[in-house]
C-alpha cells in the first residue's frame, strides 16, 4: 500500500508504520496509537462495552467468501446446500472471514448446529494466531493441532473453510478445488443482492490517542483514501501481476463501478449492520449492535 511505502505521505502529522506479519493486538502495545484490526474482534469489543478502540470505516482487507470453501478435487459436492450435516474444518471460529463464510451456509438453509466443526491450522505447525476468541465454542466445535488441508485430503473432512489457500492449491493436479464450480458467478450475484464486498480488517485508533488529537480519525481516513486512489492508478499502469490483469480491472469496474472497496461510515453502513447481525445470530456476540454504535467515537 502506498502509505506503507511512503509514496503517499500524511499531511500535517507524522506517521510511523510498523509492518507486521500478524495483525497486532493494538491495546496490548503501548507504543501503538492504532493499527489494523480484525473486524470481528472490534465488533465484539464494542458489543461488550469496550470502547478503548475507535474504529475507522477504512476496511483495508475485504473479500468474497464463496471461494473460501474447499473440497477434494474428486468430491461430488458442488453447492453450499450439500454441506448439511457435513464435517468441516476451519482456521478460526470468531474470525471475520469465517463468520462471513458461515453466513453463506445459513443463507443457503444449512443449520450450523448440525455440522461437525473442527478448528485448527491450515497446515500443521502454524503459530501466532488466536483461533478461539473470547467466546466459548458451541458443543459441536472442537480443536485440533493437525493441518486441515491434509485432513481434507485424507477424508477426515468433507470441506474446509480458509481465507488463504494451501500452497498445493496453485499447482497442476491439486487435490483441492473450490466447492462452487463457478464461485465468481456466485460472488457477483451476492454483490448484486447485497451491494457490498465483505469487510475483514479495518483501521482502528486508541481512544486515548483520539482524545489527545480529535482531528486524527478524519486525517487518517483521508490519508488512506489518498493511498487507495494512488494504488488503483498504479495497478492500471503496472498491470503485469497476471497476464490478464487489465481485463480483470475492466471487468471489476463494469461490475462494481469506480470503487469496490469504499471507505466511509455511510458507504459501509449496510455491510457493517449485516456483519453485526451475523455475529449475533451465530452466537458469537451476545448483544446486537448497529452500524452507528460500531463507529461511535
Amino acid at each position: 500500500m502506498p502509505v506503507v511505502t511512503g509514496a503517499v505521505r500524511p499531511e500535517g502529522f507524522e506517521l510511523d508504520i510498523d509492518s507486521r506479519a500478524v495483525t497486532p493486538d493494538v491495546l496490548q502495545e503501548p507504543g501503538l496509537d492504532g493499527g489494523e484490526t480484525s473486524f470481528s474482534r472490534y465488533v465484539l469489543g464494542r458489543a461488550s462495552g469496550d470502547d478503548r478502540l475507535v474504529g475507522l470505516p477504512v476496511f483495508v482487507m475485504r473479500g468474497f467468501r464463496h471461494r473460501c470453501v474447499l473440497v477434494r478435487s474428486d468430491s461430488e459436492l458442488t453447492s453450499l446446500e450439500e454441506l448439511k450435516g457435513a464435517r468441516i474444518g476451519l482456521t478460526g471460529w470468531p474470525d471475520s472471514g469465517n463468520t462471513w463464510t458461515r453466513a453463506l451456509l445459513r443463507e443457503a438453509g444449512v443449520d450450523l448446529a448440525g455440522i461437525t466443526w473442527t478448528v485448527g491450522p491450515l497446515v500443521a505447525g502454524e503459530t501466532g494466531k488466536d483461533r478461539t476468541g473470547p467466546v466459548p465454542f458451541p458443543d459441536n466445535v472442537s480443536l485440533t493441532g493437525d493441518g486441515l488441508a491434509e485432513g481434507l485430503a485424507d477424508g477426515r473432512y468433507d470441506a474446509i473453510m480458509t481465507p488463504f489457500m494451501p500452497e498445493e492449491f496453485f499447482t497442476p493436479g491439486s487435490r483441492f478445488r473450490p466447492l462452487l464450480p463457478d464461485h465468481r458467478a456466485a460472488e457477483r450475484a451476492y454483490y448484486e443482492r447485497t451491494g457490498f464486498v465483505p469487510g475483514i480488517h479495518l483501521v482502528t485508533l486508541k481512544g486515548e490517542s483520539v482524545e489527545r488529537h480529535p482531528w486524527l480519525p478524519q486525517a487518517v481516513t483521508e490519508l488512506f483514501e489518498r493511498s487507495k486512489r494512488h494504488w488503483v492508478l498504479r495497478r492500471r499502469l503496472l498491470a503485469d501481476t497476471t497476464p490478464w490483469l487489465l481485463a480483470e480491472l475492466a471487468d471489476t469496474a463494469e461490475t462494481f463501478g469506480r470503487d469496490w472497496m469504499p471507505y466511509g461510515a455511510a458507504q459501509n453502513a449496510p455491510m457493517v449492520a449485516a456483519f453485526c447481525a451475523e455475529l449475533h445470530a451465530q452466537g458469537i456476540s451476545h448483544r446486537l449492535i448497529g452500524a452507528e454504535e460500531a463507529f461511535a467515537a
